[in-house]
Formats: structure tokens, sequence, C-alpha cells
């Protein structure tokens, strides 16, 4: 096969694999901010005095961590409309993935918090300072900046799962090279493109957090926080 006629052949699909790697692209930062979200609650937890909270989010951690990603979004998808819930596969994507991500960066979070020298927390006590007020003004700003890598890690991690996410039939960007390989029967121009993608993608996430990363740890660097006590 003549080499400029498979590049015209992947300039031609370029366009709709690029639709697909937007859909990618939402998948991937919008269950991560869940996930953080609920990595941050579910971190403090882990640490927390409160016996049930950290027993139920131990609970929650095991669970998700202990099975499968791709078995979590099947149940999703075909399992809860049996009781009434019926989501669409995006929002499916995003949710599942997002819980997902909530226990591998609520571990993330609670190495992180651990991290933080505990004469930083006594001190705080003994200004007077809540709980509430010691994690959102001491030890969560100092953790989030030791951890930035690990996140990070995790970002391109959901990026690449969100691959699974055509097996629900979501047109994202694995499923439209499906699609693609399904009516022209050429995978290795196809997956080849498909997966340049996703490494360019990933490549660019992760030089863009070493940027961040080196500026959070610049020498020196000391933000001022009004302490509200």
């Amino acid at each position: 096969m003549d080499f400029l006629e498979i590049l015209y052949f992947i300039y031609s699909i370029l366009p709709y694999l690029l639709q697909g790697l937007i859909v990618t692209l939402e998948i991937g930062f919008l269950s991560f901010f869940l996930g953080f979200i609920i990595g941050i609650i579910v971190g403090i937890c882990r640490v927390s005095s409160n016996k049930v909270l950290r027993t139920i989010s131990t609970v929650y951690v095991e669970v998700i961590r202990g099975t499968p990603l791709l078995v979590q979004i099947l149940f999703a998808y075909f399992g809860l409309p049996f009781i009434g819930i019926k989501l669409s596969p995006l929002l499916t994507g995003i949710l599942v993935i997002g819980i997902n991500s909530g226990a591998y960066q609520a571990e993330i979070i609670r190495a992180g918090i651990q991290s933080i020298p505990s004469g930083q927390l006594e001190a705080a006590k003994a200004l007077g300072m809540t709980y509430y007020q010691i994690m959102r003004y001491v030890i969560l700003p100092q953790a989030l900046r030791n951890i930035i890598p690990a996140l990070v890690n995790e970002l391109v991690t959901l990026i690449k799962d969100s691959s699974l996410v055509s097996i629900i039939g979501e047109p994202e960007l694995t499923r439209r090279g499906e699609y693609i390989i399904s009516r022209t029967f050429r995978p290795f121009e196809v997956f080849f493109t498909v997966a340049l993608l996703y490494l360019i993608l990933c490549y660019t996430t992760s030089k863009i957090s070493k940027v961040i990363e080196k500026y959070v740890r610049i020498p020196g660097y000391v933000r001022e926080y009004r302490w509200e006590v």
C-alpha cells in the first residue's frame, strides 16, 4: 500500500476522530473533577477521629477499588434501569469513572494529609482553630501541593480509561475508531491514529503538570492566609 495513500486516509478520518477526542476530554476532565471532590471529602474522613466516618469511607474505598471499572460501568448502564434509573452513556461514563476515581484520589489525598508534620496540627489547635479551619487553611493547601504529580497521573489514567465507555455505545475516540474500521476494514491505520491522539493528549497533560508543579514548588513561595479564629 502506498505511503502517501495511507497518509491521505489518516488525514481524511482525522476530523471525525477529533470529534470523538472532544468527548474523551469531556469524560476525562469532568470525571476527574468529580473524583477530586469526592476524594477530598473521603480523604478527610479517612483521617478523621470519628469512627463512623472512617468506617464508611474505608468501605467505599475498598469496594470501589476492589471491583473492575468495566464491571462498574456495565452495572450502572445495564443494571440500574431495573430499579428505574436510566442514564445516558455519556452521563454513565462521567459518573462511574468519577466515582471510581474518587476512591483512588481519596487515598492520594489521605497520604498527602498524613505527610504534613503533626506539629502544625497541634499548633493550629493551640491557636483555637476549628477542625474545618485547620484543614482548609493549614493542612490541605500544603497537602495538595505535594500530591500534584499523583493527581496528574490520575488524570492521565482517566483520559485513557474513558475508552471503556465505548462498550456502552458512547461515540468517544475509541468508539469512533471502531465505526471507521467497520466500514473501511483498515484497523492498522485507524488504531495507530487513535493511539497517537491518546499519546499526544496524555503527553501534553503531563508537560502542563510539570509547569504547574514547578510554579507551586518555587523556593521561598509562601502564600499568605488570613486565619479567622
